[in-house]
Protein backbone atom coordinates (compact mmCIF):
# COMPACT_ATOMS: atom_id res chain seq x y z
CA UNK A 1 0.00 0.00 0.00
CA UNK A 2 1.52 3.40 -0.91
CA UNK A 3 2.37 5.74 1.94
CA UNK A 4 -0.01 8.62 2.52
CA UNK A 5 0.92 11.88 0.85
CA UNK A 6 1.56 13.61 4.16
CA UNK A 7 3.88 10.84 5.40
CA UNK A 8 5.77 10.92 2.11
CA UNK A 9 6.43 14.65 2.53
CA UNK A 10 7.74 14.10 6.06
CA UNK A 11 9.90 11.04 5.33
CA UNK A 12 11.19 11.88 1.88
CA UNK A 13 11.77 15.61 2.29
CA UNK A 14 13.07 17.46 -0.73
CA UNK A 15 12.40 14.51 -3.04
CA UNK A 16 8.72 15.49 -2.97
CA UNK A 17 9.31 19.05 -4.22
CA UNK A 18 8.17 18.29 -7.80
CA UNK A 19 4.96 16.77 -6.43
CA UNK A 20 4.32 19.83 -4.29
CA UNK A 21 4.92 22.06 -7.30
CA UNK A 22 2.04 20.40 -9.16
CA UNK A 23 -0.23 20.69 -6.15
CA UNK A 24 0.55 24.40 -5.88
CA UNK A 25 -0.99 24.78 -9.34
CA UNK A 26 -4.24 23.56 -7.79
CA UNK A 27 -4.14 26.11 -4.98
CA UNK A 28 -2.05 24.46 -2.27
CA UNK A 29 -0.23 26.88 0.04
CA UNK A 30 2.73 26.08 2.31
CA UNK A 31 0.57 25.13 5.30
CA UNK A 32 -1.66 22.88 3.21
CA UNK A 33 1.04 20.25 2.76
CA UNK A 34 0.71 19.34 6.44
CA UNK A 35 -3.04 18.67 6.08
CA UNK A 36 -4.55 15.28 5.23
CA UNK A 37 -5.39 14.95 1.54
CA UNK A 38 -8.87 13.48 1.10
CA UNK A 39 -10.26 12.16 -2.16
CA UNK A 40 -13.82 12.97 -3.18
CA UNK A 41 -14.98 10.20 -5.51
CA UNK A 42 -17.82 11.84 -7.42
CA UNK A 43 -20.26 9.62 -9.32
CA UNK A 44 -22.04 12.58 -10.92
CA UNK A 45 -23.54 12.12 -14.37
CA UNK A 46 -26.60 13.13 -16.33
CA UNK A 47 -26.99 9.56 -17.60
CA UNK A 48 -29.42 8.70 -14.83
CA UNK A 49 -31.63 10.63 -12.38
CA UNK A 50 -29.97 8.68 -9.57
CA UNK A 51 -26.70 10.59 -10.05
CA UNK A 52 -27.77 13.91 -11.54
CA UNK A 53 -27.72 15.66 -8.15
CA UNK A 54 -24.32 14.44 -7.00
CA UNK A 55 -22.23 17.37 -8.20
CA UNK A 56 -23.80 19.69 -5.65
CA UNK A 57 -23.00 17.15 -2.93
CA UNK A 58 -19.39 16.87 -4.11
CA UNK A 59 -19.04 20.67 -3.95
CA UNK A 60 -20.49 20.68 -0.44
CA UNK A 61 -18.06 17.90 0.57
CA UNK A 62 -15.12 19.91 -0.78
CA UNK A 63 -16.14 22.98 1.22
CA UNK A 64 -16.68 21.04 4.44
CA UNK A 65 -13.43 19.09 4.09
CA UNK A 66 -11.45 22.29 3.62
CA UNK A 67 -13.13 23.98 6.59
CA UNK A 68 -12.41 20.87 8.69
CA UNK A 69 -8.70 21.08 8.01
CA UNK A 70 -8.29 18.71 5.06
CA UNK A 71 -7.33 19.27 1.43
CA UNK A 72 -9.95 17.78 -0.91
CA UNK A 73 -9.10 16.36 -4.32
CA UNK A 74 -12.13 15.50 -6.45
CA UNK A 75 -12.15 12.88 -9.16
CA UNK A 76 -14.88 11.21 -11.18
CA UNK A 77 -16.06 7.65 -11.36
CA UNK A 78 -18.58 6.14 -13.75
CA UNK A 79 -22.18 5.12 -13.52
CA UNK A 80 -24.65 3.39 -15.81
CA UNK A 81 -28.41 3.44 -15.50
CA UNK A 82 -29.90 0.02 -14.80
CA UNK A 83 -33.41 1.36 -15.33
CA UNK A 84 -32.67 2.85 -18.76
CA UNK A 85 -30.68 -0.16 -19.98
CA UNK A 86 -33.12 -2.72 -18.52
CA UNK A 87 -34.21 -5.33 -21.05
CA UNK A 88 -31.46 -4.44 -23.51
CA UNK A 89 -27.96 -5.70 -24.29
CA UNK A 90 -26.67 -2.68 -22.38
CA UNK A 91 -27.93 -4.14 -19.09
CA UNK A 92 -25.06 -6.65 -19.25
CA UNK A 93 -22.72 -3.80 -18.34
CA UNK A 94 -24.53 -3.04 -15.06
CA UNK A 95 -22.81 -5.54 -12.77
CA UNK A 96 -19.57 -5.04 -14.69
CA UNK A 97 -19.74 -1.37 -13.73
CA UNK A 98 -19.49 -2.33 -10.04
CA UNK A 99 -15.99 -3.66 -10.72
CA UNK A 100 -15.04 -0.67 -12.89
CA UNK A 101 -16.14 1.70 -10.12
CA UNK A 102 -14.20 -0.21 -7.46
CA UNK A 103 -11.11 -0.46 -9.65
CA UNK A 104 -11.20 3.23 -10.61
CA UNK A 105 -11.51 4.45 -7.01
CA UNK A 106 -8.74 2.08 -5.87
CA UNK A 107 -6.54 3.24 -8.75
CA UNK A 108 -6.86 6.96 -7.99
CA UNK A 109 -6.61 6.61 -4.21
CA UNK A 110 -3.45 4.52 -4.38
CA UNK A 111 -1.87 6.46 -7.25
CA UNK A 112 -2.31 9.73 -5.35
CA UNK A 113 -1.58 8.22 -1.90
CA UNK A 114 -4.73 9.70 -0.39
CA UNK A 115 -5.13 9.98 3.38
CA UNK A 116 -8.90 9.51 3.30
CA UNK A 117 -11.83 9.00 0.97
CA UNK A 118 -15.41 10.21 0.71
CA UNK A 119 -17.38 8.47 -2.03
CA UNK A 120 -20.63 9.97 -3.32
CA UNK A 121 -22.94 7.71 -5.32
CA UNK A 122 -26.59 7.39 -6.18
CA UNK A 123 -27.22 4.32 -8.35
CA UNK A 124 -27.22 0.58 -7.67
CA UNK A 125 -23.56 -0.21 -8.41
CA UNK A 126 -22.00 3.05 -7.13
CA UNK A 127 -22.56 1.87 -3.58
CA UNK A 128 -21.10 -1.65 -3.52
CA UNK A 129 -18.39 -0.51 -5.95
CA UNK A 130 -17.33 2.24 -3.55
CA UNK A 131 -17.42 -0.07 -0.52
CA UNK A 132 -15.34 -2.72 -2.30
CA UNK A 133 -12.74 -0.04 -3.06
CA UNK A 134 -12.80 1.18 0.55
CA UNK A 135 -12.26 -2.37 1.76
CA UNK A 136 -9.28 -2.89 -0.53
CA UNK A 137 -7.73 0.49 0.28
CA UNK A 138 -8.36 0.44 4.04
CA UNK A 139 -7.88 4.18 4.41
CA UNK A 140 -10.38 6.20 6.51
CA UNK A 141 -13.52 6.36 4.36
CA UNK A 142 -17.17 7.33 4.41
CA UNK A 143 -20.00 6.87 1.92
CA UNK A 144 -22.54 9.57 1.03
CA UNK A 145 -25.73 8.42 -0.68
CA UNK A 146 -27.12 10.77 -3.31
CA UNK A 147 -30.64 10.11 -2.05
CA UNK A 148 -33.87 8.56 -3.18
CA UNK A 149 -36.31 9.95 -5.74
CA UNK A 150 -39.67 11.13 -4.45
CA UNK A 151 -42.74 9.17 -5.44
CA UNK A 152 -44.55 10.06 -8.63
CA UNK A 153 -48.30 10.47 -8.53
CA UNK A 154 -51.13 9.78 -10.95
CA UNK A 155 -54.81 9.13 -10.39
CA UNK A 156 -54.35 8.56 -6.67
CA UNK A 157 -51.45 6.14 -7.11
CA UNK A 158 -47.93 6.48 -5.69
CA UNK A 159 -45.63 5.61 -8.59
CA UNK A 160 -42.07 4.35 -9.00
CA UNK A 161 -40.13 3.22 -12.06
CA UNK A 162 -41.46 -0.32 -11.49
CA UNK A 163 -44.98 1.03 -12.00
CA UNK A 164 -44.02 1.74 -15.61
CA UNK A 165 -42.61 -1.77 -16.16
CA UNK A 166 -45.71 -3.39 -14.68
CA UNK A 167 -47.96 -1.11 -16.75
CA UNK A 168 -46.45 -2.60 -19.92
CA UNK A 169 -47.61 -6.07 -18.84
CA UNK A 170 -51.04 -4.79 -17.85
CA UNK A 171 -51.46 -3.02 -21.19
CA UNK A 172 -50.36 -6.13 -23.11
CA UNK A 173 -52.90 -8.21 -21.18
CA UNK A 174 -55.67 -5.74 -22.02
CA UNK A 175 -55.99 -4.66 -18.38
CA UNK A 176 -54.93 -1.07 -18.99
CA UNK A 177 -55.62 1.40 -21.78
CA UNK A 178 -52.94 3.25 -23.73
CA UNK A 179 -53.74 6.60 -22.12
CA UNK A 180 -53.14 5.27 -18.59
CA UNK A 181 -49.92 3.56 -19.68
CA UNK A 182 -48.56 6.83 -21.09
CA UNK A 183 -49.63 8.84 -18.03
CA UNK A 184 -47.89 6.39 -15.68
CA UNK A 185 -44.74 6.67 -17.78
CA UNK A 186 -44.96 10.48 -17.66
CA UNK A 187 -45.40 10.66 -13.88
CA UNK A 188 -43.34 7.73 -12.53
CA UNK A 189 -40.04 9.61 -12.09
CA UNK A 190 -40.60 13.24 -11.05
CA UNK A 191 -37.00 14.33 -10.45
CA UNK A 192 -33.53 13.49 -9.15
CA UNK A 193 -32.78 10.46 -7.01
CA UNK A 194 -32.53 6.69 -7.07
CA UNK A 195 -35.55 4.44 -7.65
CA UNK A 196 -37.99 5.13 -4.85
CA UNK A 197 -39.06 1.75 -3.47
CA UNK A 198 -36.93 -0.64 -1.44
CA UNK A 199 -35.13 -1.58 -4.62
CA UNK A 200 -31.39 -2.17 -4.92
CA UNK A 201 -30.17 1.42 -4.46
CA UNK A 202 -32.16 2.06 -1.29
CA UNK A 203 -31.40 -1.46 -0.06
CA UNK A 204 -27.66 -0.91 -0.42
CA UNK A 205 -27.74 2.59 1.08
CA UNK A 206 -29.57 1.07 4.07
CA UNK A 207 -27.07 -1.79 4.29
CA UNK A 208 -24.15 0.66 4.25
CA UNK A 209 -25.74 2.64 7.07
CA UNK A 210 -26.19 -0.63 8.98
CA UNK A 211 -22.53 -1.49 8.33
CA UNK A 212 -21.52 1.78 10.00
CA UNK A 213 -19.94 3.31 6.89
CA UNK A 214 -22.39 6.21 6.53
CA UNK A 215 -24.15 8.50 8.98
CA UNK A 216 -27.46 7.59 10.67
CA UNK A 217 -30.65 8.49 8.76
CA UNK A 218 -28.75 9.34 5.55
CA UNK A 219 -29.77 6.20 3.62
CA UNK A 220 -33.43 7.19 3.21
CA UNK A 221 -33.20 10.95 2.60
CA UNK A 222 -34.70 12.39 -0.59
CA UNK A 223 -32.14 13.56 -3.15
CA UNK A 224 -33.79 16.95 -3.58
CA UNK A 225 -34.19 17.82 0.11
CA UNK A 226 -31.85 20.27 1.87
CA UNK A 227 -30.99 17.73 4.58
CA UNK A 228 -29.08 15.75 1.98
CA UNK A 229 -26.67 18.67 1.46
CA UNK A 230 -26.43 19.22 5.20
CA UNK A 231 -25.67 15.55 5.88
CA UNK A 232 -22.92 15.63 3.24
CA UNK A 233 -21.23 18.43 5.17
CA UNK A 234 -21.51 16.45 8.41
CA UNK A 235 -20.14 13.35 6.69
CA UNK A 236 -17.08 15.32 5.59
CA UNK A 237 -16.45 16.56 9.12
CA UNK A 238 -16.79 13.03 10.51
CA UNK A 239 -14.36 11.72 7.91
CA UNK A 240 -11.67 14.24 8.84
CA UNK A 241 -12.03 13.17 12.49
CA UNK A 242 -11.72 9.53 11.39
CA UNK A 243 -8.53 10.35 9.45
CA UNK A 244 -7.03 11.97 12.55
CA UNK A 245 -8.19 9.09 14.78
CA UNK A 246 -7.02 6.43 12.33
CA UNK A 247 -10.44 4.72 12.01
CA UNK A 248 -10.27 2.49 8.94
CA UNK A 249 -12.84 0.41 7.06
CA UNK A 250 -11.48 -2.89 8.34
CA UNK A 251 -12.00 -1.65 11.90
CA UNK A 252 -15.69 -1.23 11.05
CA UNK A 253 -16.43 -3.93 8.46
CA UNK A 254 -16.22 -6.94 10.77
CA UNK A 255 -18.17 -10.17 10.70
CA UNK A 256 -20.64 -8.69 13.21
CA UNK A 257 -21.14 -5.64 10.97
CA UNK A 258 -22.13 -7.86 8.05
CA UNK A 259 -24.55 -9.78 10.26
CA UNK A 260 -26.10 -6.42 11.21
CA UNK A 261 -26.44 -5.45 7.55
CA UNK A 262 -28.08 -8.76 6.66
CA UNK A 263 -30.53 -8.37 9.55
CA UNK A 264 -31.50 -4.88 8.37
CA UNK A 265 -31.89 -6.03 4.75
CA UNK A 266 -34.30 -8.73 5.96
CA UNK A 267 -36.23 -6.33 8.18
CA UNK A 268 -36.78 -3.77 5.41
CA UNK A 269 -37.66 -6.31 2.69
CA UNK A 270 -34.59 -5.46 0.61
CA UNK A 271 -33.34 -6.52 -2.80
CA UNK A 272 -31.88 -9.92 -3.74
CA UNK A 273 -28.86 -7.99 -5.03
CA UNK A 274 -27.87 -7.35 -1.41
CA UNK A 275 -26.72 -10.98 -1.23
CA UNK A 276 -24.40 -10.53 -4.21
CA UNK A 277 -23.02 -7.18 -3.06
CA UNK A 278 -22.52 -7.95 0.64
CA UNK A 279 -20.61 -11.11 -0.30
CA UNK A 280 -18.36 -9.03 -2.55
CA UNK A 281 -17.79 -6.31 0.06
CA UNK A 282 -16.96 -8.95 2.69
CA UNK A 283 -14.45 -10.48 0.29
CA UNK A 284 -12.74 -7.09 -0.11
CA UNK A 285 -12.02 -6.97 3.65
CA UNK A 286 -11.30 -10.70 3.94
CA UNK A 287 -14.27 -11.40 6.21
CA UNK A 288 -15.66 -14.93 5.73
CA UNK A 289 -19.28 -14.67 4.58
CA UNK A 290 -21.40 -17.15 2.64
CA UNK A 291 -24.90 -17.31 1.24
CA UNK A 292 -25.80 -19.73 4.05
CA UNK A 293 -25.27 -16.88 6.53
CA UNK A 294 -28.22 -15.07 4.94
CA UNK A 295 -30.43 -18.08 5.53
CA UNK A 296 -29.38 -18.27 9.18
CA UNK A 297 -30.33 -14.62 9.76
CA UNK A 298 -33.59 -14.97 7.79
CA UNK A 299 -35.06 -17.40 10.32
CA UNK A 300 -34.48 -14.94 13.18
CA UNK A 301 -35.49 -11.59 11.66
CA UNK A 302 -39.03 -10.66 10.56
CA UNK A 303 -39.88 -8.25 7.75
CA UNK A 304 -40.93 -5.10 9.62
CA UNK A 305 -41.37 -2.59 6.78
CA UNK A 306 -44.22 -2.55 4.26
CA UNK A 307 -42.30 -1.22 1.28
CA UNK A 308 -42.52 -1.46 -2.48
CA UNK A 309 -42.19 -3.48 -4.67
CA UNK A 310 -44.51 -5.91 -2.87
CA UNK A 311 -45.67 -3.47 -0.20
CA UNK A 312 -47.39 -0.07 -0.08
CA UNK A 313 -44.75 2.54 0.72
CA UNK A 314 -41.62 4.17 -0.66
CA UNK A 315 -38.27 5.06 0.94
CA UNK A 316 -39.16 8.67 1.74
CA UNK A 317 -42.10 7.40 3.80
CA UNK A 318 -39.74 5.04 5.64
CA UNK A 319 -37.57 8.08 6.37
CA UNK A 320 -40.53 9.99 7.80
CA UNK A 321 -41.44 6.99 9.96
CA UNK A 322 -38.02 6.83 11.61
CA UNK A 323 -35.69 5.41 8.98
CA UNK A 324 -33.03 2.76 9.42
CA UNK A 325 -32.08 3.83 12.99
CA UNK A 326 -35.59 2.97 14.22
CA UNK A 327 -35.43 -0.43 12.52
CA UNK A 328 -31.99 -1.05 14.02
CA UNK A 329 -33.13 -0.02 17.51
CA UNK A 330 -36.02 -2.50 17.29
CA UNK A 331 -33.62 -5.27 16.30
CA UNK A 332 -31.04 -4.27 18.93
CA UNK A 333 -33.58 -4.41 21.76
CA UNK A 334 -34.42 -8.01 20.82
CA UNK A 335 -30.85 -9.24 20.56
CA UNK A 336 -30.94 -9.38 16.75
CA UNK A 337 -28.27 -6.72 16.22
CA UNK A 338 -24.72 -6.41 17.52
CA UNK A 339 -24.52 -3.16 19.46
CA UNK A 340 -20.75 -3.34 19.99
CA UNK A 341 -19.92 -2.72 16.32
CA UNK A 342 -17.84 0.40 15.62
CA UNK A 343 -19.13 3.07 13.23
CA UNK A 344 -17.29 5.70 11.20
CA UNK A 345 -18.18 8.29 13.87
CA UNK A 346 -16.02 6.41 16.39
CA UNK A 347 -19.11 5.43 18.37
CA UNK A 348 -20.59 1.96 18.75
CA UNK A 349 -24.11 1.30 17.53
CA UNK A 350 -25.34 0.83 21.09
CA UNK A 351 -24.42 4.48 21.69
CA UNK A 352 -25.64 5.75 18.31
CA UNK A 353 -29.09 4.20 18.85
CA UNK A 354 -29.61 5.30 22.48
CA UNK A 355 -31.71 8.33 21.56
CA UNK A 356 -33.77 6.50 18.93
CA UNK A 357 -37.36 5.52 19.88
CA UNK A 358 -37.74 1.88 20.86
CA UNK A 359 -40.95 1.38 18.88
CA UNK A 360 -42.60 2.86 15.80
CA UNK A 361 -45.29 5.52 16.09
CA UNK A 362 -48.85 4.22 16.25
CA UNK A 363 -50.05 6.72 13.63
CA UNK A 364 -48.19 5.07 10.73
CA UNK A 365 -47.84 1.54 9.36
CA UNK A 366 -44.71 1.85 7.21
CA UNK A 367 -42.70 0.27 10.06
CA UNK A 368 -44.73 -2.36 11.87
CA UNK A 369 -44.51 -3.17 15.60
CA UNK A 370 -42.32 -6.17 16.27
CA UNK A 371 -45.29 -8.28 17.35
CA UNK A 372 -47.19 -7.46 14.15
CA UNK A 373 -44.64 -7.79 11.31
CA UNK A 374 -45.35 -7.90 7.61
CA UNK A 375 -43.82 -11.41 7.57
CA UNK A 376 -42.67 -13.47 10.54
CA UNK A 377 -39.40 -14.42 8.82
CA UNK A 378 -37.06 -12.73 6.38
CA UNK A 379 -37.94 -12.71 2.71
CA UNK A 380 -34.62 -13.64 1.03
CA UNK A 381 -34.40 -17.43 1.00
CA UNK A 382 -31.39 -19.47 -0.10
CA UNK A 383 -32.57 -22.44 -2.15
CA UNK A 384 -30.43 -25.44 -3.03
CA UNK A 385 -31.06 -28.71 -4.87
CA UNK A 386 -29.93 -30.50 -7.99
CA UNK A 387 -30.67 -27.37 -10.04
CA UNK A 388 -28.54 -25.17 -7.78
CA UNK A 389 -26.04 -27.18 -5.71
CA UNK A 390 -24.06 -24.00 -4.93
CA UNK A 391 -27.26 -22.15 -4.10
CA UNK A 392 -29.73 -19.63 -5.46
CA UNK A 393 -31.64 -16.66 -4.05
CA UNK A 394 -35.43 -16.39 -3.91
CA UNK A 395 -37.40 -13.32 -2.87
CA UNK A 396 -40.53 -14.73 -1.30
CA UNK A 397 -42.33 -11.56 -0.19
CA UNK A 398 -45.64 -10.58 -1.72
CA UNK A 399 -46.60 -14.09 -2.89
CA UNK A 400 -49.48 -16.31 -1.88
CA UNK A 401 -47.91 -19.62 -2.95
CA UNK A 402 -44.41 -20.57 -1.81
CA UNK A 403 -44.28 -23.81 -3.78
CA UNK A 404 -44.84 -24.65 -7.41
CA UNK A 405 -44.25 -27.75 -9.52
CA UNK A 406 -44.71 -27.23 -13.22
CA UNK A 407 -43.40 -27.74 -16.73
CA UNK A 408 -40.24 -25.89 -17.71
CA UNK A 409 -40.53 -23.18 -20.35
CA UNK A 410 -36.91 -22.80 -21.46
CA UNK A 411 -35.28 -19.68 -22.93
CA UNK A 412 -31.61 -19.08 -23.65
CA UNK A 413 -31.90 -15.30 -23.34
CA UNK A 414 -34.03 -12.65 -21.67
CA UNK A 415 -35.23 -11.33 -25.05
CA UNK A 416 -36.68 -14.66 -26.19
CA UNK A 417 -38.49 -15.04 -22.87
CA UNK A 418 -39.90 -11.52 -23.03
CA UNK A 419 -41.20 -12.14 -26.53
CA UNK A 420 -43.06 -15.25 -25.32
CA UNK A 421 -44.60 -13.39 -22.37
CA UNK A 422 -45.84 -10.52 -24.52
CA UNK A 423 -47.22 -13.04 -27.05
CA UNK A 424 -49.25 -14.58 -24.17
CA UNK A 425 -47.47 -17.95 -24.49
CA UNK A 426 -46.79 -18.33 -20.75
CA UNK A 427 -49.61 -19.87 -18.73
CA UNK A 428 -50.50 -20.45 -15.07
CA UNK A 429 -48.47 -23.32 -13.61
CA UNK A 430 -45.48 -22.83 -15.90
CA UNK A 431 -41.93 -22.53 -14.56
CA UNK A 432 -40.00 -20.14 -16.79
CA UNK A 433 -36.25 -20.84 -17.14
CA UNK A 434 -33.96 -18.05 -18.40
CA UNK A 435 -30.38 -19.27 -18.74
CA UNK A 436 -27.00 -18.26 -20.19
CA UNK A 437 -27.51 -14.91 -18.43
CA UNK A 438 -25.12 -15.58 -15.53
CA UNK A 439 -21.89 -13.77 -14.65
CA UNK A 440 -19.91 -15.56 -17.38
CA UNK A 441 -22.75 -16.55 -19.68
CA UNK A 442 -24.29 -13.12 -20.18
CA UNK A 443 -21.73 -12.02 -19.46
CA UNK A 444 -22.72 -9.60 -16.73
CA UNK A 445 -25.71 -11.29 -15.07
CA UNK A 446 -28.54 -9.08 -16.33
CA UNK A 447 -31.53 -8.21 -14.15
CA UNK A 448 -34.84 -9.71 -15.28
CA UNK A 449 -37.16 -6.85 -14.31
CA UNK A 450 -38.85 -6.71 -17.71
CA UNK A 451 -40.03 -10.37 -17.73
CA UNK A 452 -41.04 -10.42 -14.06
CA UNK A 453 -42.89 -7.10 -14.29
CA UNK A 454 -44.65 -8.22 -17.46
CA UNK A 455 -45.78 -11.43 -15.73
CA UNK A 456 -47.15 -9.42 -12.80
CA UNK A 457 -48.83 -6.95 -15.14
CA UNK A 458 -50.53 -9.85 -16.92
CA UNK A 459 -51.76 -11.22 -13.58
CA UNK A 460 -49.43 -14.24 -13.52
CA UNK A 461 -47.25 -13.22 -10.58
CA UNK A 462 -48.80 -15.78 -8.21
CA UNK A 463 -49.19 -18.64 -10.66
CA UNK A 464 -45.93 -18.74 -12.64
CA UNK A 465 -42.46 -19.54 -11.32
CA UNK A 466 -39.29 -18.11 -12.85
CA UNK A 467 -35.71 -19.25 -12.36
CA UNK A 468 -32.54 -17.82 -13.86
CA UNK A 469 -28.77 -17.82 -13.54
CA UNK A 470 -29.10 -14.07 -14.03
CA UNK A 471 -30.35 -11.80 -11.29
CA UNK A 472 -33.33 -9.62 -10.47
CA UNK A 473 -33.94 -5.94 -10.01
CA UNK A 474 -34.78 -4.81 -6.50
CA UNK A 475 -38.14 -4.00 -8.05
CA UNK A 476 -38.89 -7.67 -8.70
CA UNK A 477 -41.23 -9.79 -6.62
CA UNK A 478 -43.15 -13.01 -7.12
CA UNK A 479 -42.13 -16.68 -7.06
CA UNK A 480 -38.77 -15.98 -8.69
CA UNK A 481 -35.36 -17.56 -8.10
CA UNK A 482 -32.14 -15.97 -9.29
CA UNK A 483 -28.36 -16.42 -8.98
CA UNK A 484 -28.75 -20.14 -9.82
CA UNK A 485 -25.26 -21.56 -9.38
CA UNK A 486 -23.35 -23.06 -11.07
CA UNK A 487 -24.60 -21.15 -14.09
CA UNK A 488 -25.41 -22.63 -17.49
CA UNK A 489 -22.30 -21.29 -19.23
CA UNK A 490 -19.97 -23.37 -17.02
CA UNK A 491 -22.06 -26.53 -17.25
CA UNK A 492 -24.40 -25.99 -14.33
CA UNK A 493 -27.47 -28.20 -14.20
CA UNK A 494 -29.68 -25.38 -15.48
CA UNK A 495 -27.99 -25.89 -18.88
CA UNK A 496 -29.55 -29.35 -19.20
CA UNK A 497 -33.20 -28.43 -18.60
CA UNK A 498 -35.45 -29.28 -21.55
CA UNK A 499 -38.82 -27.83 -22.49
CA UNK A 500 -41.53 -29.60 -20.51
CA UNK A 501 -39.28 -31.01 -17.77
CA UNK A 502 -40.88 -30.89 -14.35
CA UNK A 503 -39.32 -28.35 -11.93
CA UNK A 504 -40.19 -27.82 -8.27
CA UNK A 505 -39.56 -24.58 -6.40
CA UNK A 506 -40.26 -25.07 -2.70
CA UNK A 507 -39.40 -22.05 -0.56
CA UNK A 508 -40.63 -23.75 2.62
CA UNK A 509 -38.06 -26.54 2.21
CA UNK A 510 -35.41 -24.29 0.59
CA UNK A 511 -35.36 -26.56 -2.46
CA UNK A 512 -35.13 -26.08 -6.21
CA UNK A 513 -35.09 -29.36 -8.13
CA UNK A 514 -35.27 -30.67 -11.67
CA UNK A 515 -37.45 -33.80 -11.61
CA UNK A 516 -35.37 -35.77 -14.12
CA UNK A 517 -33.54 -39.07 -13.39
CA UNK A 518 -29.83 -38.77 -12.67
CA UNK A 519 -28.89 -41.07 -15.55
CA UNK A 520 -30.81 -38.88 -18.00
CA UNK A 521 -29.06 -35.77 -16.70
CA UNK A 522 -25.70 -37.51 -17.05
CA UNK A 523 -26.54 -38.32 -20.67
CA UNK A 524 -27.51 -34.71 -21.35
CA UNK A 525 -24.27 -33.52 -19.80
CA UNK A 526 -22.22 -35.72 -22.10
CA UNK A 527 -24.01 -34.32 -25.14
CA UNK A 528 -23.61 -30.68 -24.03
CA UNK A 529 -20.98 -28.34 -25.43
CA UNK A 530 -20.22 -24.92 -23.94
CA UNK A 531 -21.55 -22.02 -26.03
CA UNK A 532 -19.12 -19.72 -27.81
CA UNK A 533 -18.39 -16.53 -25.84
CA UNK A 534 -20.69 -13.68 -26.80
CA UNK A 535 -17.82 -11.17 -26.45
CA UNK A 536 -14.22 -11.84 -27.42
CA UNK A 537 -12.68 -8.40 -26.90
CA UNK A 538 -13.01 -5.42 -24.59
CA UNK A 539 -14.28 -5.07 -21.05
CA UNK A 540 -16.90 -7.81 -21.33
CA UNK A 541 -14.36 -10.38 -22.53
CA UNK A 542 -12.02 -9.48 -19.66
CA UNK A 543 -14.88 -9.65 -17.18
CA UNK A 544 -15.96 -13.07 -18.44
CA UNK A 545 -12.46 -14.44 -17.88
CA UNK A 546 -12.17 -13.07 -14.33
CA UNK A 547 -15.63 -13.28 -12.77
CA UNK A 548 -16.42 -15.98 -10.21
CA UNK A 549 -19.71 -17.66 -9.35
CA UNK A 550 -22.70 -15.66 -8.14
CA UNK A 551 -22.59 -17.82 -4.99
CA UNK A 552 -19.31 -16.03 -4.17
CA UNK A 553 -20.64 -12.55 -5.03
CA UNK A 554 -19.55 -12.48 -8.70
CA UNK A 555 -16.17 -11.16 -7.57
CA UNK A 556 -13.30 -10.60 -10.01
CA UNK A 557 -10.28 -10.76 -7.70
Amino acid sequence: MPKSYRSRIITEGVQRSPNRAMLRAMGFQDDDFEKPIVGVANGYSTITPCNMGLNALAKRAEEALFLSGAMPQTFGTITVSDGISMGTEGMKYSLVSREVIADSIETVANAQSLDGLIAIGGCDKNMPGALIAMGRLNIPSIFVYGGTIKAGHYDGMDLTIVSAFEAVGAYTAGKMDAHTLVEIERHACPGAGACGGMYTANTMSSAIEALGMSLPYTSTMAAEDMEKLESTGRSSEVLVRAVKAGIRPRDILTRKAFENAIAVVMAIGGSTNAVLHLLAIAHSVEVPLSIDDFEAVRHKVPVLCDLKPSGKYVATQLHEAGGIPLVMRMLLDRGLLHGDVLTITGEKFSDVLKSVPAAPSANQDVIRPFDRPVYKEGHLAILKGNLAPEGSVAKISGIRHRKITGPARVFDSEESCMEAILDRKIHPGDVVVIRYEGPKGGPGMREMLSPTSALIGEGLGDSVGLITDGRFSGGTYGLVVGHVSPEAAVGGQIAFVKEGDSITIDADRNRIDLEVPAEELASRRKAWTPPAPRYTRGVMAKYRQLVKSASLGAITD
